[in-house]
């Protein structure tokens, strides 16, 4: 996900507007580490995440002017449209991001997480399928 919050720093970072209290640069890492942070939990948590360019928008949004913010919201929302496509991609082949298999979201009975790979196109294995049918209940 690295290559996603730095291209959206990269983008940005000349509108960063400097705090005069702070060292030089220090906004503008500020602004890398809460991209870094976003990216990495979209990465991490997707189906927790609901709307990550919101969210990201929302640490953000007082690093830069207020003349600035639209133009910041649309970069926020394309690269996290973007990213978010590249995780959703990575799923639906049956792997996380680094290549391993993806395992079932649900917890076994003693607590701990369960090992089983989930059905295709879903979050759960099929011991724990009954789990996905509620949220797609809920959803609709």
């Amino acid at each position: 996900m690295y290559q996603f919050s730095r291209s959206l720093y990269r983008e940005l970072a000349e509108e960063v507007r400097c705090d005069p209290r702070a060292r030089p640069g220090e906004t503008r890492l500020r602004f890398l580490g809460i991209c870094e942070s976003a990216f990495e939990r979209l990465a991490a948590d997707r189906h927790y995440f609901a709307r990550p360019a919101r969210s990201l928008f929302r640490d953000v949004r007082d690093l830069f002017p207020l003349s600035a913010q639209l133009r910041v919201y649309q970069a926020i929302e394309r690269h996290m449209a973007v990213a978010t496509e590249y995780v959703d991609r990575h799923a639906q082949a049956g792997v996380t991001l680094d290549g391993a298999p993806l395992s079932c979201h649900a917890t076994t009975r003693k607590g701990t997480a369960c090992q089983r790979e989930p059905v295709p196109g879903a979050r759960y294995c099929p011991s724990h399928k009954h789990l996905d049918d509620g949220v797609a209940v809920s959803a609709a």
